[in-house]
């Protein structure tokens, strides 16, 4: 099978017991790592599009990327927060099946990720804080979007975005896909909602290739540990937003709100900081990610030579 239908294989939805208790009533964790990444994909879940009309007045979208042409699976546009012009940024799936396809289930080629580097090149020169919605499964793998170098686009985009002198601020709203998700994520707070992931794999992939059986996509998952939860506790995320009492696809207002209030006090907060402090900061938290100290851990020879199955004992 072609990696273009591999990608467009229809996830299989979560589906959701109305009868069940809320998240606020269960005293234990409701969702194993599998049930938040079904969670993260269900069809109804609200996306980038629907945080826009949302949040904010007077969305113009714009296309291109001035070299090749646009991309349906990245939105871009000027816009108004709260009375304050600002750029946005958005990965889009789509609903229907015509729209999934105009928007590739939300993975873009490299002229998305060119276009989105244009418009944000345009929002530092003109001082617009940037906002990016993130929701992909990963990057477009097909041929013609390697023949135009989607890996170098991403690339320059995680370049460009490290030197930029506005306030950026990142939100996966669904799913964070490797550096399809990282390509328009190098943002001075990066938050996540309740139910979303961020992975460098999805849990198919990574099955596919630890154990050669997609199959084993929930207990790959679990390994990963795909939660809000545990992007905060590495500090991948710096705060998770709470979603309505059951997830955001059940009632997206509730959701709605606690995006804009996360984002009102994130820009307050970001925008207060001097333009060198905040590259500055922005450049340090992503260089501090993956940080370990190995004088923490044991000695790992030596527990070899203890084990009873080493050679000697």
């Amino acid at each position: 099978m072609s990696p273009d239908k591999i990608l467009l294989e229809k996830s299989e939805p979560c589906v959701w017991n109305p009868s069940e208790a809320s998240l606020a009533e269960r005293e234990t964790p409701p969702f194993s790592a599998w049930e938040n990444v079904r969670l993260a994909r269900h069809p109804e879940r609200p996306q980038a599009l629907d945080f826009i009309h949302a949040l904010f007045e007077n969305f113009q979208e714009l296309h291109g990327d001035r070299h090749f042409g646009d991309d349906g699976a990245m939105l871009a546009g000027t816009a108004y927060f709260q009375g304050e012009p600002v750029m946005l940024i958005g990965e889009q799936k789509g609903r229907t099946i015509q729209e999934k396809l105009k928007h590739r289930f939300g993975s873009p080629q490299a002229e998305g990720y060119r276009k989105a580097l244009r418009l944000m090149q345009l929002a530092d020169r003109f001082h617009l804080p940037i906002v990016s919605f993130v929701d992909s499964p990963g990057a477009y793998p097909g041929i013609g979007s390697e023949e135009r170098h989607v890996a170098e686009a991403i690339a320059l985009n995680l370049r460009e975005m490290m030197g930029f002198s506005v306030p950026i601020i990142a939100i996966v709203i669904g799913e964070g896909g490797s550096g399809g998700a990282l390509g328009i994520a190098v943002a001075d707070r990066v938050l996540v909602l309740e139910h979303a992931y961020y992975s460098v794999i999805s849990p198919e992939a990574c099955a596919a290739i630890l154990w050669r059986d997609r199959s084993l996509a929930p207990e790959a998952a679990e390994a990963l540990q795909l939660s809000s939860e545990h992007l905060t506790t590495w500090g991948v995320a710096d705060e998770i937003i709470a979603e309505s009492s059951e997830a955001a696809h059940v009632s997206p207002t509730e959701s709605f709100e606690a995006v804009r209030t996360a984002l009102l006090k994130c820009l307050a907060e970001v925008s207060a900081w001097p333009a060198e402090e905040r590259m500055e900061r922005r450049y340090r938290r992503f260089r501090a990610l993956g940080c370990y100290a190995s004088k923490d851990y044991p000695d790992f020879q030596e527990i070899g030579r203890k084990s009873p199955d080493s050679p000697g004992n």
